[in-house]
């Protein structure tokens, strides 16, 4: 009842009554009637549809009387807030500055960037991916020095405290009004089960105006989030509500739907909980079932506690049986798995949040209230709290990625702060829940794996074709995961509990080997996975990332114990993994995974402990067998890795090489490729070193070919195979023990090392460095990009080069190049190998440094890889040199070195090259402490071995006399031995390895022996694993004299009977110093290339770079250096001086090797040859093609050669490539592009360009344009005057005029057709439309789109037509009457004639209906004509514009080489003569007679004809010269010249006096009139002035009108001087076009001149004046002639002026004043940064739609701002941008994307990205702002443009371009 009065009161009345009542101490009536009230007004029983009309109440009540604007202003005076919290979505544009923040995910929104002082900082701008929040102001995040202005000060201490009655009514009401959007959350859910239309997406559109109206609530500041705080964490206010009273039906059906909806919110749903009354006690049960933690084992379920607690059991569900395990926790029990319990309302919207799939206005009112600390803290307990149900929702959800978005915009904002990072992770046991939910996650999607033993595998891995994996689905964790893990509290408390590092272990496990590669060996795969991307991803971002974060807090002593525990659980962890795979000693043939994440925890943490912790290697160790075993699947990538390079996994397709490149890829690297070969290093620095060697070619599959015998049997490999395999085995060894990264380099020295091989490969980028260098992926680790180290290291080792520009238009970026002395002392090929993705990289790095030697002149060969000095290896890992002290390898380096010499098939210079490597490391890193334990034995047995010791020093000396080889049958050494019939009895031997390790044959029995004695030394090594002795055994060269059963590689025999192996012994005798130096006899094709004096002389400086005979040289000299017996049989070896006979071959053969390398040689200088000639005819072409300006312009274009032919000119046709003249039947035409242009139309007055508006108050006022400045004219004529002269008066064409111009090239005009054709039939996709009549020159490739044909006949008007006359000019004029009196003889159809007119309808076509329509009836002659003639003046123009405006540098400009006027006047002059001129209206009479009034004759309606004052003297010129018959005479030519001077004159006078002061007027015309009467009045411009004056001053007002104007602006007094400069000023546009146009018909040179002297040049180059005067005393009316009396034809154009009584004197003044100078045509003016332009342009809203543009773009011809793909903006299905080009540029625009940074051009129905003007502080592009570091205009590339521009010659510069469809 209450209720129904209140509602019939107004609101405010209501809202006031009650807050007073309130307000009172006993409030119960108030409250009863709020109650009462709010039920009504709430009811959400009323329909389904949420009322407008109670969220319009709620806001009155708030307000509590006032209006509601009014109370937010109120409330927000009380705003406490120190921090900023502006809440974005996707997209919005924010900052990061990494020197002011802590955590690396700090941002900031651009007016708190923008407001503080980040100069010098290293700051980005980037596009927020998924949303975020503003960290000004929280110290936590950043450092208070990078806060603004605004939050810097402590704004909450001097705020007044908040009255209490103020937010009264918000306590009242705020609950209710919440409980009823809950209601309604709650009532509009559907399960998505029941409804197959659920939607939704509509709950959420009628809730919006709720969810906003909190989300305003939010924003009036600290003291309203209060008191919402207060609201939403309320336990007791949620009680009362949440349920509903008991009487309402409603209230408790809806909180029915909410607990069912509760229901699903665990981990395990609640039957499953039943069902699993067995207790945990099945958690010790590890059988075949790999649920959680069977992977575990004993150990694992020993430390969990047994627990039967029903609901606390976990749902892990296994592949075989489902496992429950509690986990164990030292308080109390999360209950993860549970069911959700709310207790508040802010836990119930979470809730909902979660069930909707975050809304994103939910989610912005969740974060908007972050600014308050207790709801933070609350908020991250409750996010928390659902965090398991949040990553059940997301994996049901088909939105994943926008879901995954709005999750990390919440969670980043929550765990990035430690304080409340390290809270929860106490309280609420954040990490259990993490590591719990992930691996839920990942049992989801988990395959039994197939690696090692297929069928008994008990290991689980997860399937990377899940769509789990596949769309990264998993990342909102990890990413949650690792931000926790970065800070310091949080990981420590990870890292000390063991149960949860071992559940971590287990999750770890299950990415170990995924991914599998079989190698197919018959067919090719059908369908080549794709999984792979989504194996690496996983890996690097679930496994590796979180394995940097937690090694970042293992970097001191302190924490040596963290480091020791994961070392103990990952060698559990792998012996598990070794065991459920069934893993013996062998790896499985043809299998292969790149993912071995435990491999590589372990190995990190090694590598972490003794670097940083000083741990003792060994005590991390396990024992050798498990080494062995840890050996084996690294190994294994290593060898598939040359496998995959070797072409042997081709038919697994394309991927299996991407996945190659991956492992080795930048980002990847640290995490992959180096803890792999760092885990290798240790291996074979504890493992016995032949045993280590003999696996590493075994693995490589090369063991058989390392026999000394020519022929061998490969049972693995193809032969094609067997060198890059073999390159391969070398090339692993040589970075296993050259490289130093976890090996004792120090963090600068790796990442130099680093930042020079990638120089090496290729200069490089600013970013691409960045991106290139393997940082550590977690963000706080060590190198940070962009911190100072990497900025200061870089300017060591590299030089800058700044972008540069080529001719052609292609852009370079700012790159760094390598200095000269990075090239000379550190460039390493070892680590540029490791480092290469493509192969090629390798080869570019290598011909870089070549090119570098030769520029330095040291080296002018064929240089070899530079050999490298390595840092000294840390003390733990000494054990790595004994690699290249072994045994094996010593008799691999000889076998190697002979083959080689002996020019084996398969061997290569790179083979050569690695062996060389390895000596010389071996040389370097000596092993001394083994030395003394050796020698002994050394004594006894030293004969019977190849070599006596271990090491490499002694072994280079020692000479092997024999050895025993197996070789098939046909062998050439079998045929050898029966020709020398030196049969022996030898007992055959079984080596297993090759025969290659046999021994020389004396002395068996010391053979036997010393074989029995080797073996039980090796056999010490396995006594604890007996299984692992076959290994041992096989694995040693020493062992396998002793017969055992089958050898391990008889398994790889393929079926078939190879031939039979025979033993034989070869004589050898030799070392490896005499072969070494045999070699370098060989290399240097010298019979005695190293004398006896040579070692004295030796500097090994000198040797640093070279080829390979410098590389043996060095090695002798150090071995010579290092041991004195060495020298001694070094000496002994040189100084045999006969010429050796290499053994075993004729020398014939010797020969053909030898002449083998000079005719590789002789090759390599040809082909040089032919090169270097090649390249400088491509330069010739290109420099006749392209615009490089060339002395020798004038040649290329044979129409336009200037020496007079009296022969008709020949033409080349480009296609048939015939010469000849062009006839009337088979026309020659000029391949020609037309184009509409509008450049002249922008041309300005001033020299200075616009400017583009960046801020509001500036704009740009197209009314001062040249287009625009001559359409008001034609329009102003056409008000006044006869239509038909009007349109002789004038040119168009400023506008949409057509430009055409040429590459030079001619072809036949039906060779061009047939030409056409082809392109028409040919399917590839051209750049261009071939329908339009495009196509591309078929010599040069140049764009076009139209032939020209050229005028039958001589080149130019040669011989008579240019004998200077001698008759009198009033006899010319009387000529000149006559021809143009001849009526126009129409042409016989011909094929020229069609072509001509084929020519002028493609001209038509050019340019747009509007720009040839100026006349009042379109279509009209007149109409057309004025066209026609435009195009002459355009083109005439255009080419003054790119002589630089005037004609004082004369010659032939680059324009002049593109020009083809002279055949476009002929093509213009034949059609113009359709048209003849009325003679009754000829202006020609007008100019040279004075005519008798015609006044009777004007009827009165019609207007009269243009004055001659008014009309435009160019156009006349080219009027008169396209109407008479071709060719003119020049005479005559010059007669018209001289005639329209004389008017261009009398203009500038005219225009000149109105110009004056009255007084001025007065006292000029006085002057005049005085000198009127002397002779040779009429050439003196005094007395021409005078005249001019007193005659126009007959006319009514024609001075009067703005004299006031006038006189202001001739405020300084015009002296003779000036006046002179004007008139010549006025009259040298009409000059240098004359000039143009006669240089062009009669092929006149042009002079070049200063600017002073041009106006007398060119009166003397048109012959006005009898003869050039000096300079000086050079004026302008000496050049008139007049061929009238100069006064009466003033008098009659003065006239015309002064009879137009029907024009106001406004107008006509306008029209007198013409000034026909104009700028040369410019761009805008655009700002040094760019940030100014973004900042103002990127939120502005389009000016059609009201909307802010996705794509904002704006135009750099006139600054229109327009949408790039807008569909708001379109007309007729044309997009706004191609509209615009349209009608600005007629059909050219130049567009900046606003948002993109680039440009693009639009040209016709063709677009292309043109590139950036704007670049960062390294000289590079930015384009889409990727980067997002500061901007700055580089003025080069903008004036590149603008000339691109101005030349019309995008097309030709410009190579991509496509279609836009008008969808631009």
């Amino acid at each position: 009842m209450m209720a129904a009065l209140l509602l019939r009161r107004d609101k405010r009345t209501t809202a006031a009554h009650l807050k007073a009542d309130l307000q009172r101490a006993d409030n119960s009536s108030g409250l009863r009637q709020l109650r009462e009230l709010l039920d009504t007004v709430l009811d959400p029983e009323r329909g389904s549809d949420p009322d407008p009309e109670g969220l319009d109440w709620c806001k009155w009540l708030l307000a509590g009387g006032d209006a509601f604007d009014e109370f937010c202003r109120t409330v927000r005076s009380y705003d406490n807030a120190t921090l900023c919290g502006l809440v974005w979505t996707a997209n919005f544009v924010a900052y990061r500055c990494r020197t002011c923040g802590i955590s690396p995910c700090m941002s900031l929104c651009a007016e708190c960037f923008n407001n503080s002082d980040h100069t010098g900082h290293d700051f980005n701008m980037f596009r927020s991916q998924a949303g975020g929040a503003c960290d000004c102001g929280d110290g936590n995040v950043m450092k208070e020095s990078g806060f603004c202005s605004r939050h810097r000060l402590k704004t909450g201490e001097n705020v007044p405290s908040v009255p209490w009655d103020l937010l009264l009514m918000s306590e009242m009401v705020l609950p209710r009004f919440i409980i009823t959007i809950i209601q309604y959350l709650r009532d509009g859910y559907t399960e998505p089960e029941s409804a197959a239309d659920r939607d939704l997406q509509k709950v959420l559109q009628q809730l919006e105006p709720h969810i906003s109206f909190l989300e305003e609530l939010t924003k009036m500041g600290g003291a309203m989030r209060t008191v919402l705080t207060k609201i939403l964490t309320n336990q007791q206010t949620f009680k009362e509500l949440s349920m509903g009273q008991e009487e309402n039906v409603f209230a408790k059906r809806n909180y029915e739907k909410y607990l069912s909806a509760l229901k699903s919110s665990g981990l395990v749903s609640v039957e499953e909980k039943g069902a699993g009354g067995a207790g945990a006690g099945t958690a010790t049960d590890t059988s075949a079932g790999a649920g959680a933690l069977s992977l575990l084992g004993a150990t694992a379920a020993a430390s969990l506690e047994d627990s039967s607690k029903e609901e606390d059991q976990d749902g892990l569900q296994g592949v075989g049986q489902r496992k429950r395990v509690k986990l164990s926790s030292s308080t109390k029990d999360p209950s993860i798995m549970d069911t959700l319990k709310h207790k508040c309302f802010l836990e119930e919207l979470l809730f909902w949040t979660i069930k909707y799939e975050f809304p994103q206005k939910m989610v912005t009112f969740l974060l908007n209230m972050l600014p308050d600390q207790d709801y933070k803290i609350t908020f991250t307990k409750t996010f928390v709290q659902h965090y398991a149900f949040i990553m059940k929702t997301l994996m049901k959800s088909h939105e994943s990625d926008t879901m995954s978005n709005r999750i990390v915009h919440i969670s980043v904002q929550l765990f990035s702060n430690e304080e409340l990072a390290r809270h929860v992770t106490e309280e609420c046991h954040l990490l259990d829940i993490m590591v719990t939910v992930l691996l839920y996650m990942m049992e989801s999607c988990l395959i039994k794996s197939e690696l090692q033993d297929e069928e008994n595998n008990r290991h689980v891995v997860v399937n990377c074709g899940e769509a789990l994996l596949k769309n990264n689905t998993y990342w909102p964790l990890v990413s949650d995961f690792i931000n926790i893990l970065s800070h310091q509290s949080v990981a420590k408390r990870f890292l000390e509990d063991r149960s949860l590092l071992l559940l971590w272990m287990s999750f770890v496990s299950y990415f170990q080997g995924m991914n599998l590669n079989k190698r197919e060996l018959n067919e090719h795969v059908e369908f080549e996975s794709q999984t792979y991307y989504a194996a690496f991803a996983a890996e690097l971002e679930a496994c590796a990332q979180p394995m940097w974060g937690l090694l970042t807090h293992c970097k001191v002593k302190e924490t040596q114990d963290y480091t020791k525990t994961v070392v103990r659980y990952c060698l559990e962890t792998l012996q598990m993994w070794f065991d459920a795979i069934g893993f013996v000693d062998e790896p499985s043939l043809n299998q292969l995974t790149f993912h071995l994440p435990l491999h590589r925890y372990y190995a990190m943490f090694l590598s972490k402990g003794v670097k940083c912790q000083g741990l003792d290697l060994d005590s991390l160790l396990p024992d050798q067998e498990m080494l062995m075993k840890i050996m084996v699947h690294p190994l294994q990538i290593q060898a598939s890795l040359s496998e995959i390079h070797s072409n042997m996994w081709v038919r697994n397709g394309l991927q299996i090489k991407g996945q190659a490149m991956t492992y080795v890829q930048s980002h990847f690297c640290n995490s992959m490729i180096d803890p792999d070969i760092y885990l290798l290093q240790v291996c074979a620095s504890r493992l016995d070193p032949d045993y280590f060697i003999s696996s590493v070619f075994e693995r490589f599959k090369v063991v058989d070919l390392l026999t000394m015998a020519s022929q061998h049997q490969n049972a693995v490999l193809d032969s094609e195979q067997e060198r890059p395999m073999l390159e391969g085995a070398l090339t692993f060894l040589v970075i296993l023990s050259s490289l130093r990264i976890h090996l004792g380099m120090s963090d600068d020295e790796i990442l130099r090392a680093e930042m020079v091989s990638q120089l090496c490969m290729n200069d490089r980028t600013h970013s691409s460095l960045l991106d290139l260098i393997p940082e550590n992926p977690n963000p706080k680790s060590g190198v940070v990009p962009g911190s100072c180290s990497f900025e200061e290291m870089l300017s060591a080792v590299a030089d800058f080069k700044a972008p540069v520009f080529e001719p052609g238009g292609s852009m370079q970026q700012g790159m760094y190049t390598p200095k000269a002395e990075v090239w000379e002392k550190e460039f390493d090929p070892i680590m540029v190998i490791l480092r290469t993705v493509y192969r090629r990289d390798v080869q570019s790095a290598m011909d870089r440094y070549t090119a570098f030697l030769k520029q330095s002149g040291v080296n002018t060969g064929n240089p070899w890889p530079p050999y490298k000095e390595r840092t000294p290896l840390h003390p733990c890992y000494r054990g790595l040199a004994r690699l290249l002290h072994c045994k094996t390898l010593h008799i691999v380096i000889f076998t190697l070195l002979y083959k080689i010499w002996m020019d084996h098939q398969n061997m290569s210079e790179h083979v050569l090259c690695m062996v060389l490597y390895l000596i010389e490391l071996g040389l370097d890193n000596q092993v001394q402490d083994d030395k003394v334990e050796e020698e002994p034995c050394i004594e006894e047995h030293c004969h019977d071995s190849w070599f006596p010791g271990t090491s490499l020093l002694s072994n280079l000396h020692h000479v092997i006399n024999f050895v025993r080889v197996r070789v098939p049958e046909t062998a050439p050494e079998v045929e050898r031995k029966r020709e020398r019939e030196r049969e022996r009895e030898t007992p055959p031997s079984t080596s297993s390895e090759s025969a290659g390790f046999g021994q020389s044959s004396r002395r068996l029995t010391g053979n036997w022996r010393e074989n029995l004695r080797e073996a039980q030394v090796f056999s010490l090594v396995a006594e604890r694993r007996r299984k692992f002795q076959e290994i041992i055994n096989r694995s040693n060269h020493e062992a396998s004299q002793a017969v055992r059963p089958k050898s391990s590689s008889s398994r790889w025999l393929p079926p078939g009977s190879p031939p039979q192996l025979v033993t034989e012994i070869l004589e050898i005798r030799e070392s490896m110093l005499s072969l070494l130096v045999k070699l370098h006899q060989k290399l240097s094709a010298k019979q005695n290339s190293l004398s006896l004096s040579w070692l004295a002389e030796v500097d090994l400086a000198h040797h640093a770079h070279g080829d390979g005979l410098t590389a043996i040289e060095r090695i002798l000299a150090k071995a010579a250096a290092r041991s004195r017996h060495s020298k001694r049989c070094l000496q002994e070896i040189c100084g045999k001086v006969c010429p050796p006979v290499p053994p075993k071959k004729n020398s014939p053969g010797d020969k053909k090797s030898m002449d083998k390398e000079e005719r590789r040689q002789r090759a390599r200088e040809r082909q040089q040859k032919l090169l270097a000639e090649f390249a400088s005819r491509q330069k010739s072409f290109m420099e006749t093609a392209m615009d490089v300006e060339s002395p020798e312009a004038d040649a290329v274009m044979d129409v336009g050669s200037t020496e007079p032919l009296e022969s008709e000119v020949l033409y080349d046709c480009v296609i048939c490539g015939q010469s000849g003249p062009s006839t009337e039947d088979r026309p020659t035409g000029l391949v020609v592009l037309l184009q509409a242009s509008s450049v002249l139309g922008h041309r300005c007055r001033s020299d200075t360009p616009k400017r583009l508006p960046t801020t509001d108050e500036e704009h740009i006022y197209p009314e001062d344009t040249c287009g625009a400045t001559n359409d008001v004219r034609l329009s102003l004529m056409q008000r006044y005057f006869k239509d038909s002269s009007c349109l002789q008066s004038v040119s168009v064409g400023w506008d949409g005029g057509v430009y055409v111009q040429t590459c030079g090239h001619t072809l036949h005009i039906d060779c061009h057709k047939s030409y056409m054709e082809s392109l028409r039939n040919d399917q590839v996709l051209q750049g261009f439309s071939v329908d339009k009549g495009e196509f591309t020159c078929p010599l040069c490739r140049q764009f076009a789109n139209s032939v020209l044909p050229c005028r039958p006949g001589r080149g130019m008007e040669t011989g008579a037509w240019h004998t200077p006359s001698t008759k009198s000019l009033s006899t010319l004029v009387k000529e000149v009457e006559d021809l143009q009196e001849q009526l126009g003889i129409f042409p016989t159809e011909s094929n020229l004639s069609k072509e001509m007119e084929s020519v002028i309808k493609d001209i038509k076509n050019t340019t747009q209906k509007k720009y040839m329509d100026y006349g009042k009836n379109p279509g009209s002659p007149d109409n057309d004509f004025l066209f026609m003639y435009s195009v002459a003046r355009t083109n005439l123009e255009l080419e003054l514009v790119h002589r630089g405006g005037d004609l004082c540098s004369g010659g032939a400009s680059a324009a002049a080489k593109r020009s083809c006027l002279n055949q476009l006047f002929h093509v213009l002059a034949m059609h113009m003569r359709l048209y003849s001129i009325d003679s009754a209206y000829n202006p020609w009479t007008r100019l040279t007679q004075t005519t008798h009034s015609r006044e009777p004759e004007f009827c009165d309606d019609e207007r009269p004809e243009v004055p001659m004052l008014f009309r435009d003297v160019p156009s006349l010129l080219i009027i008169f010269i396209l109407t008479m018959p071709q060719p003119l005479r020049k005479e005559h030519f010059t007669c018209v010249v001289k005639v329209l001077y004389s008017l261009q004159f009398t203009q500038a006078l005219a225009a000149l006096s109105i110009r004056f002061s009255r007084e001025e007027r007065l006292s000029w015309s006085n002057t005049g009139a005085a000198k009127k009467n002397m002779p040779n009045s009429d050439k003196s411009w005094e007395s021409l002035l005078g005249h001019v004056i007193s005659e126009l001053t007959k006319a009514k007002d024609v001075y009067d009108t703005n004299s006031e104007e006038a006189f202001v602006l001739s405020s300084s007094v015009w002296s003779p001087q000036s006046i002179e400069f004007t008139l010549q000023q006025f009259c040298l546009p009409f000059l240098r076009l004359s000039c143009l146009l006669q240089h062009h018909l009669y092929g006149d040179s042009l002079p070049g001149c200063l600017v002073e002297e041009e106006f007398s040049l060119l009166t003397g180059c048109l012959s006005l004046t009898g003869s050039v005067q000096s300079s000086g005393s050079m004026s302008s009316a000496a050049c008139l002639d007049w061929n009238f009396n100069a006064f009466d034809l003033i008098n009659q154009w003065c006239s015309e002026v002064v009879a137009l009584s029907s024009t106001p004197s406004q107008q006509s003044v306008s029209l007198l004043v013409q000034d026909p100078q104009w700028a040369a045509p410019r761009l805008l003016h655009l700002p040094d940064n760019y940030n100014t332009i973004f900042q103002f342009y990127h939120r502005k809203s389009c000016t059609s739609c009201g909307k802010t543009p996705k794509d904002p773009a704006l135009c750099l011809v006139c600054g229109a701002f327009v949408c790039l793909k807008g569909h708001c903006c379109k007309q007729q299905g044309v997009c706004e941008c191609v509209l615009h080009s349209q009608h600005c540029g007629a059909a050219t625009g130049i567009f900046l994307l606003v948002n993109a940074s680039v440009i693009i051009i639009i040209r016709g129905h063709r677009f292309c990205l043109w590139g950036s003007v704007y670049l960062d502080a390294h000289g590079e592009e930015d384009r889409d702002l990727r980067r997002g570091k500061p901007l700055y205009l580089c003025e080069e590339r903008y004036r590149v443009l603008e000339q691109q521009w101005v030349s019309h010659t995008f097309d030709h510069i410009n190579k991509r371009w496509g279609p836009h469809y008008n969808g631009l």
